[in-house]
């Protein structure tokens, strides 16, 4: 048997492309399903894997978002250029058997457009469909788990079909917890006799090839297998210092929006539509509330490391571990890992309570923690999780019977992630004058109250809330969605961006200042439409509009919904302009770009696009729809909403 040849019977690949973390978390879940039925699993990134290794499994699930204007997460699109090379023989992926799930966002032109066209390029390369591929839409009224629950519900029974079990041996049950790939261990002591990791009538089967050198990932030997490694795409980390955090809504409005500026010693080039992502940290006192509910205190500040179940002889047939547990080339404890890597704020999943029930001997709660996994209850657990956006830290605290074992910490509690937040600079915003490269965000702290009328307040907002100046802090500099090229600067644009959504047109409008400085003549009209409540509390930035009017081609259109009876949106504001948006679009070829809540507001704005473009070009519905689309595909309406 090669390094290459399959090791097991039964193998799936479930690949993902995920930008924001959704996509790997319904990965996971797809892999906990395999499992119960027999498969030896690998959860990747796509571009984590060689595409030439796929085959080698018995099939691959591909699960992906769609980001952008219809394109694959950065962590997919290596793969996705490799799979577009011309050379690529027709039967490159005859031996592929593979099914796809798509995460999207229906308020989008391109819904769900990644999932698609990742599907369909494998078959023109010999792919093999062995299950209809699916689509999940934020917007939905249930979320993504409406369409993921019955999909993978269907994909169980297909691949029991197509992949049926031996003769005596059964699908493992939902009441079995299943065995981790990697726990969390202490660095000076690998505990020979360990105490059983489940308090429930299921014990965890452990492995007696568990490997007795310390270190991490890199110990294991995964370190040495670049087929496996997590990589960063399209992305730069940078350390910068906080030099303003200020409020530029009144205390008395009901949302505290700030204007954060950061500074960077080294230079830096970044474009409109180009995102920062921020890490936030937990709060101490949160932090040492789920140490005691979960009596991790006593170990809390030991050093740990990950450690694999099972000796691993080929890392193709083995994941990677959730995360490196090293910060800053020290060794981290548990409590650095729930400040800083672990998200305890999360509303919590399915597979959350699927694991926890196994870790209360409470027969009442672990009833109650099961139904919410049962897919016949899937409003039930909306209404308790999604609706009041509850938390991991509420949920455990309310079943204060569970008791999860510290060994488990990473296995059960997501992985906090980076929020993105559109720069909001540009041009000559972007440098100070002794060269230090300048980041600029508008940023609304969530804070609000729930329909059980808890007050909420987003881990980041809280987090950045309370930033002094001066502060440091490392951070990734993201390619954004929206690709404005060289050329696009010098045309007509029209530029939609209600609320926190003004930040990326903000930025644009200073880059094409700057660039129309040397020819203002070649550069073309400005034009923003700005929506807010109320004119003196949130009409962001209005004294820098009012004199770049001067200075370039620029025209602001407002729209303050509460100023008035009758409420007032930007896609009102489109309308009574439509001979301007239809001569800039139609006749002078001009962009459109769309940024802001996803949701209601780009829908109508597109509603309010292609009524326009019916009376102002004397078309009808069908033909000015055409229209727009036709602006899509050319790469002139683009669309960045969250």
């Amino acid at each position: 048997m090669t390094d290459d040849s399959p090791m097991y019977d039964r193998t799936a690949a479930i690949v993902y492309g995920s930008e924001t973390g959704n996509a790997l978390d319904y990965a996971e879940e797809a892999g906990r399903l395999l499992e119960r039925l027999h498969f030896q699993t690998v959860i990747t990134g796509l571009d984590n894997i060689e595409l030439t290794s796929l085959a080698r499994f018995e099939f691959v699930i591909a699960i992906i978002s769609t980001t952008g204007q219809g394109d694959l997460p950065a962590n997919a699109r290596s793969s996705w250029t490799k799979l577009l090379r011309r050379k690529l023989p027709p039967d490159f992926l005859t031996d592929l058997n593979f099914t796809t799930f798509g995460l999207g966002d229906s308020s989008y032109p391109k819904f769900n457009w990644a999932a698609r066209k990742f599907h369909k390029r494998l078959l023109q390369l010999g792919g093999h469909e062995i299950h209809p591929r699916g689509e999940a839409d934020e917007q939905h009224e249930e979320g993504l788990d409406a369409t993921w629950v019955p999909w993978a519900t269907s994909l169980r029974q297909q691949v029991l079909e197509r992949y049926p079990l031996d003769n005596g041996v059964s699908p493992i049950s939902e009441d079995v917890l299943l065995p981790p790939k990697w726990l969390l261990c202490f660095n000076q002591n690998h505990l020979a006799n360990p105490p059983p990791l489940c308090n429930g009538d299921q014990v965890v089967p452990r492995s007696d090839e568990i490997p007795t050198s310390d270190g991490d990932a890199q110990a294991s030997g995964l370190g040495n297998q670049p087929s496996l490694r997590k990589r960063d795409h399209d992305s730069q980390r940078l350390l910068l210092t906080l030099e303003e955090n200020e409020r530029l809504t009144p205390r008395s409005h009901w949302q505290d929006v700030r204007h954060l500026r950061f500074s960077c010693a080294s230079t830096v080039e970044y474009l409109p539509g180009d995102v920062l992502a921020i890490l936030p940290e937990n709060s101490r006192s949160d932090v040492n509330r789920i140490l005691e509910m979960m009596d991790w205190s006593q170990v809390a500040d030991l050093a740990i490391h990950f450690e694999p179940t099972i000796s691993i002889k080929n890392p193709l047939w083995y994941s990677a571990p959730p995360f490196n547990v090293k910060q800053r080339d020290e060794p981290m404890t548990l409590r650095q890992l729930l400040t800083y890597r672990l998200d305890i704020h999360a509303v919590p999943r399915r597979s959350f309570f699927s694991a926890i029930a196994h870790f209360t001997n409470n027969q009442t709660h672990q009833e109650r923690l099961q139904d919410f996994t049962n897919p016949k209850y899937i409003d039930e657990l909306y209404d308790y999780t999604t609706r009041p956006r509850r938390s991991i830290i509420e949920v455990l605290q309310e079943f204060h019977s569970v008791k999860i074992p510290w060994q488990w910490a990473a296995n059960v509690l997501p992985e906090l992630r980076g929020r993105q937040f559109s720069i909001a600079s540009g041009g000559q915003k972007k440098h100070t004058s002794d060269g230090r490269t300048t980041f600029e965000l508008l940023v609304a702290i969530v804070r609000y109250k729930t329909v059980i009328k808890t007050l909420r307040e987003g881990v980041c907002s809280r987090y950045i809330a309370d930033l002094p100046a001066r502060t440091t802090m490392e951070v990734k500099l993201q390619r954004g969605g929206l690709k404005i090229g060289k050329t696009d600067f010098l045309r007509p644009v029209i530029m939609i961006g209600p609320g926190t959504g003004l930040a990326p047109m903000r930025s644009l409008i200073w880059e094409r200042y700057e660039r129309g400085m040397d020819d203002e003549n070649q550069l073309g009209e400005t034009v923003l439409f700005y929506g807010c409540r109320n004119e003196e509390s949130d009409f962001f930035y209005r004294d820098e509009w009012d004199a770049l009017k001067d200075r370039m081609p620029l025209k602001v259109f407002t729209a303050f919904s509460r100023d008035q009876k009758l409420k007032i949106y930007v896609q009102d504001v489109l309308k009574q302009q439509s001979k301007l948006v239809y001569d800039l679009l139609c006749t002078q070829g001009g962009l459109v770009y769309v940024c802001g809540s996803s949701g209601k507001m780009p829908q109508a704005v597109r509603a309010a696009l292609v009524d326009i473009f019916r009376s102002c070009g004397d078309q009808n519905e069908s033909a000015a729809e055409l229209c727009l689309q036709s602006m899509e595909k050319e790469g002139r309406y683009k669309q960045e909403t969250w």
